[in-house]
């Protein structure tokens, strides 16, 4: 009984002793241990390996691959780091790598150092520069690294265990930058600040997320957004021989973007737009052939000039069957507002583009069933730094119009020269009982009955001889003009004044006549900056010289008569005058005004009558 007591004694003093010998092996170890992780990689020399790494994932890609360095890393993973890292391109697209980084850090997964092969759990681009590059023929640089990669048997990413076959590695980049090439020319466009990652959360589908900053390099777009998309692609069949076979199920939004920086971003230049833009969109198929649905808002649209009172917001949706890995769109359809919504229809726009590489194999139809005067407004006051002041809340807009190749004439004659059509709009756009406000205090307006805007496919030129038959089959085939019909407006005279004009893709020509007032055509010119371009310095020239009422009729460019008096502006606002005018502007220039026939003043008492 004692000698118990007494072991009982010794294990409790043995105890303590046996708790700091065993702490102070684990801190000798993790001490150990530090030194060899903070130590040993920079005396392990990997470079032997150098070799056969690019070799490895050479093959695995089916490019050249090469690197400076590469180094051991053991913390917080253990893995590798390569130095200036280079895909090379395939040269039938160049010779500009396909992608360079300067660091990419390639993880290793831990369990598999007890297996036959070694696997990476991840690999890590740091702020690469990738070039996508499209040739002549449509075929992209990356077709054959999908393609290849999509053959090679792969386990899903997130696997517990090692298995058959290698697991896929979770693949991400960092502050990426996306530059796009057509041939052997780089586009202005880019995405930069692109984060990237790529995974296999299934045996046969790869999963992606990407989002970037779109810009341009040649100017300073502005606030362009955010664009994203996720979704997945599909494993290609082993004897798939072409990308287009690939599934493929996406979507993504561009959000957070002005309506300023989207222009110049597309368009190069400062459109003097402002607002706010969004848009989604989806794509579910293959690549060769899927079907696209986007839709579009905008919110308080309006021109960088000035902030109207009421600002442009629209929501459209659109749909369309991309094909030939996204050479042909087909079955376009737009709708304002979206189709899904219960709000009456707007505007719709159905269109065909069989081949993006032919523009002039595009055809479309845009209808405008009823479009109120107010939303005309809106639309006009985006549109136009100098809209015209439409009265809101009376009126509508209708349209058909079509774009596209002219129909062949039926030939019922002797053989015409084979010539080159163009495509062309035709249709017709009607605004009805609308008015125009020429005096905003008073709240004078003038009505416009109804405007009818209608295309015309043949030529005003007149030709004689055989020059006169070469004219009709080049009327025939030629972008088909637009005809104003003859449109009356109350200026003050008797009877109304005849506005007609005949629109061209050269520009246009505008011809008013009959009697009015200097004063109400003047007011009518302020308030429709379009046809008052240039017309005040015509009128300026008629209130310069105002003969007496009872005075023959006189040409304006012709000296004034001897009896002839300087008339005081009221005189000449309550003075009918006939006129007969012609305007002209080629699109983008001037608009000049110019007399047809001589004017001449209209007599009070014969006005009177």
């Amino acid at each position: 009984m004692h000698s118990t007591r007494n072991d009982d004694a010794t294990d409790q003093r043995t105890r303590p002793r046996l708790r700091g010998r065993g702490s102070l092996v684990v801190l000798l170890t993790l001490l150990l241990l530090f030194l060899l992780i903070a130590f040993l990689p920079p005396l392990v020399n990997v470079s032997r390996f150098q070799k056969r790494i690019a070799g490895n994932i050479s093959t695995a890609l089916g490019r050249p691959v090469h690197f400076d360095s590469v180094s051991l890393t053991l913390l917080p993973l253990p893995g590798f780091t390569l130095k200036t890292f280079v895909i090379d391109e395939d040269p039938a697209f160049g010779f500009e790598p396909v992608l360079r980084a300067d660091e990419v850090q390639v993880t290793l997964r831990i369990s598999s150092l007890w297996h036959p092969h070694v696997e990476f759990s991840k690999i890590a681009f740091t702020e690469p520069s990738v070039n996508l590059v499209r040739a002549p023929n449509g075929k992209w640089n990356i077709e054959s690294l999908l393609l290849q990669a999509s053959h090679i048997q792969a386990a899903p990413t997130s696997q517990r265990f090692a298995g058959p076959a290698r697991r896929f590695p979770y693949i991400e980049a960092t502050g990426a930058r996306l530059n796009l090439k057509l041939d052997q020319e780089k586009t202005p466009v880019s995405l930069t600040e692109t984060d990237f990652a790529l995974w296999l959360p299934e045996p046969h589908q790869w999963h992606l997320r990407l989002e970037a900053h779109p810009t341009r390099t040649d100017t300073s777009p502005g606030d362009t957004g955010t664009l994203r998309a996720e979704g997945t692609l599909g494993r290609a069949d082993v004897n798939a021989a072409s990308l287009a076979q690939i599934p493929m199920d996406l979507h993504g939004d561009w959000r957070n973007a002005q309506l300023g920086g989207v222009g110049s971003l597309l368009l190069g230049r400062d459109p003097e737009l402002r607002g706010d833009f969004s848009l989604s969109f989806s794509i579910a198929g293959t690549v060769g052939r899927n079907s696209i649905a986007v839709n579009l808002k905008l919110a308080k649209a309006r021109r960088a000039e000035f902030v109207p009172s009421r600002m442009l917001a629209l929501e459209a949706g659109c749909k369309a069957i991309a094909g030939e890995t996204f050479h042909s769109f087909t079955s376009i359809e737009c709708r304002w507002p979206p189709a899904e919504t219960s709000n009456p229809n707007i505007l719709s726009l159905t269109a065909s583009l069989p081949d993006v590489r032919n523009l002039d194999s595009a055809s479309a139809s845009i209808t405008i069933p009823a479009l109120p005067a107010d939303t005309l407004s809106d639309w006009l006051s985006v549109a136009s730094p100098h809209p015209p002041t439409i009265v809101a809340g009376a009126g509508t807009l209708a349209a058909s119009l079509n774009w596209g190749l002219p129909s062949a004439p039926v030939n019922d004659g002797p053989p015409r020269p084979k010539l080159h059509p163009e495509p062309s709009f035709s249709g017709e756009v009607e605004l009805s009982g609308s008015s125009i406000e020429t005096d905003p205090l008073t709240h004078r307006s003038v009505p416009l009955g109804t405007v009818v805007l209608r295309s015309n496919p043949t030529s005003r030129t007149q030709s004689s001889g055989s020059r006169a038959a070469l004219a009709n089959v080049q009327a025939e085939i030629r972008p088909s003009s637009f005809d104003l019909l003859p449109l009356s407006l109350a200026l003050g005279g008797k009877q109304a004044a005849i506005l007609d004009g005949h629109f061209e893709p050269a520009g246009y020509t505008l011809h008013l006549t009959g009697t009015v007032v200097a004063g109400s055509l003047l007011e009518l010119a302020n308030a429709v900056p379009q046809f008052g371009d240039g017309l005040g310095l015509l009128l300026e020239k008629i209130a310069a010289v105002a003969p007496d009422p009872d005075a023959k009729p006189f040409a304006i460019d012709a000296p004034p008569p001897v009896s002839s008096k300087i008339a005081t502006a009221p005189v000449l606002s309550t003075t009918p005058i006939h006129i007969d005018l012609t305007a002209t502007r080629a699109w983008g220039g001037p608009q000049t005004w110019h007399q047809t026939a001589p004017a001449a003043i209209v007599s009070r008492r014969h006005s009177s009558k």
